[in-house]
């Protein structure tokens, strides 16, 4: 019986899994997202998480122990780099994992993961979100229609000053070269 073991071995012996993670979180630290079966994207989560929470303090001992479970330097460079600048306010839950459906071949589950923070497609959105969810009034009132009127506005202003700038460059007086012609007439000439 397995009461109490949480690990889930994959089919692998101890030395087979540990490269096999280790592989993975060197492919996810470099492309920041990648797609697997659901159990290896489970148990890679559980591996790399706390290697990601180790490259925020950036000192020789926490380089030297996250060498001892990637062997790749060019994945600690961006772990300790890119990676733990933008998690450094972050207390876990780095990654995110999200079903994709079953493999034709042999209908395994298959899910993507990914760092949470490289995600730009769902971190703009989230931040237009939280904008809207911002401007809406409490008697449920939207707020957004006036935000939309607002907006219109500045834009029918700005349209306004690009027509006058316009009226002006064409009631400025024409430059003239050394020859005492405009421009136009010169180009006319060619």
């Amino acid at each position: 019986m397995r009461h109490g073991n949480k690990v889930n071995h994959l089919g692998r012996t101890k030395s087979h899994r540990d490269a096999l993670l280790s592989n993975l979180a060197v492919s996810l630290i470099k492309a920041k997202r990648i797609e697997t079966t659901l159990a290896k994207a489970k148990s890679l989560r559980m591996y790399v998480e706390p290697l990601i929470t180790k490259s925020k303090q950036d000192n020789t001992h926490s380089r030297r122990t996250v060498f001892s479970y990637l062997q790749d330097k060019e994945a600690i460079k961006i772990l300790f780099g890119e990676i733990a600048e933008k998690v450094a306010e972050r207390n876990g839950g780095y990654t995110r994992i999200i079903k994709l459906g079953q493999r034709q071949g042999d209908n395994a589950v298959v899910a993507l993961i990914e760092l949470v923070d490289f995600n730009e497609n769902l971190l703009t959105k989230d931040a237009g979100e939280t904008e809207a969810k911002a401007k809406r009034s409490r008697r449920g009132k939207s707020k957004k229609s006036e935000v939309v009127a607002s907006e219109e506005g500045t834009s029918a202003e700005v349209v306004e000053e690009a027509a006058v700038v316009e009226e002006a460059a064409v009631e400025a007086p024409a430059e003239e070269s050394k020859d005492g012609e405009t421009p136009a007439e010169s180009e006319e000439k060619a």
